[in-house]
């Protein structure tokens, strides 16, 4: 029996995601696990797949000819699992590790998210405690994007409330903790999934391209009536969001076209509507605060998405 089919998603970062696969190997080699490691690479054209090809045939490669998204290309690797499929022809794995491409795992990790997750039979998704490649503290979890959060966006907020549960962040002291704490979601980097939750509930909805595909499949979790936790214990480094780097314009429209998406799904009509006329008002600052031609037309085309019928 399999215990773990991990799952990684890569485009165009030949260098990160050879250091990622090598430090999930070491933490695999330890762990006593029966672990078997999947990447699908979206059309990267920078040498990916003969690269890990090369350095670790062991692993279960998937080119895809097309940039799938992480949604569409997770569900890709799964499928091909046997998840979804009325004769699998395999057992299917007790868990399934979604793991982004820039992380770097630390030694015991994946042990202990395994653990952790068959610990209750309630427990349905987990993710580990993240850091900064410097080491410094990254949120690992969030609660549920609310209003509040859309009001942190656009609108000045005091920095107390910006880390606070306010924004949807939990405690640095949780972290700081060995206990792993109850969360609404975890970030995308890392997560941790029972495979009778995938059952039930699915696996991504590909009508995201890309981001708040996580936070959807976990909405979708907690209402199934499973718990999702975060492993203070589980370290993982994940490299990427430290920089801010140039705003892109395709991923501001990404961004709120899965967002709309997002609350369209789950927020009640007077919250959605709501919602939606607080992303004209925020927008429209943003226009007033911008000089990029590009990045304007981007925040243009958001206040239409957001005046659209959902």
């Amino acid at each position: 029996m399999l215990d773990i089919a991990v799952v990684i998603v890569t485009w165009n970062v030949r260098e990160l995601v050879l250091e990622a696969i090598r430090s999930l190997y070491v933490d695999i080699a330890s762990s006593g696990l029966a672990v078997e490691v999947w990447v699908v690479d979206s059309a990267s054209s920078d040498g990916t797949i003969e690269a890990i090809r090369n350095a670790f045939p062991q692993t279960h490669l998937i080119a895809s000819t097309e940039n799938l998204g992480f949604g569409r290309a997770n569900n890709l690797a799964l499928h091909k699992i046997g998840f979804g499929q009325a004769n699998p022809g395999r057992d299917l794995p007790t868990a399934v590790y979604l793991l982004n491409p820039d992380t770097i795992t630390h030694l015991g990790a994946t042990r202990i998210l395994y653990d952790v997750l068959l610990s209750q039979p309630t427990v349905g998704l987990i993710g580990a405690h993240l850091s900064y490649g410097d080491g410094t503290f990254q949120h690992s979890a969030f609660g549920f994007p609310g209003l509040r959060q859309l009001w942190v966006e656009f609108f000045p907020t005091p920095g107390r409330l910006i880390e606070g549960s306010f924004n949807g962040r939990y405690p640095q002291a949780a972290y700081a903790g060995s206990s792993p704490f109850p969360v609404d979601c975890v970030l995308g980097a890392t997560m941790m999934i029972r495979r009778e939750v995938i059952e039930q509930t699915g696996m991504f909805d590909e009508q995201y391209f890309m981001y708040c595909e996580e936070i959807d499949w976990a909405w979708r979790i907690h209402k199934a009536g499973w718990q999702v936790y975060c492993v203070p214990t589980a370290r993982v480094t994940h490299l990427g969001g430290q920089s801010t780097g140039l705003v892109r314009p395709r991923a501001i429209i990404d961004l709120w076209t899965s967002r709309l998406l997002l609350f369209d799904k789950h927020y009640p009509p007077w919250k959605r509507q709501l919602a939606r006329q607080m992303i004209k008002w925020g927008m429209s600052r943003k226009l007033r605060q911008e000089s990029n031609a590009e990045v304007l037309a981007a925040y243009r085309q958001v206040q239409k998405l957001a005046d659209s019928d959902s």
